[in-house]
């Protein structure tokens, strides 16, 4: 269920990279879904990092490093 959730949100990520993309290419210069694009890329990235540090933290995502 954590990984499909980590999925879900790196496609979110994604899906707002193209689409602030298409809005900086197309619209005119007075509007803001560029800006707002990024608002929602940097929110969602915030949000992954979280939850992959808890995941990480509480067990219930393993990481396959090797140690140092």
């Amino acid at each position: 269920m954590l990984k499909v959730l980590i999925v879900l949100i790196l496609a979110g990520i994604i899906a707002s990279l193209f689409s602030s993309f298409f809005f900086l290419m197309k619209d005119d210069s007075g509007s803001h879904r560029t800006v707002n694009g990024l608002i929602v890329r940097v929110s969602l990235s915030a949000l992954l990092l979280i939850l992959i540090g808890v995941a990480a933290m509480t067990g219930n995502l393993s990481l396959n490093a090797p140690p140092f």
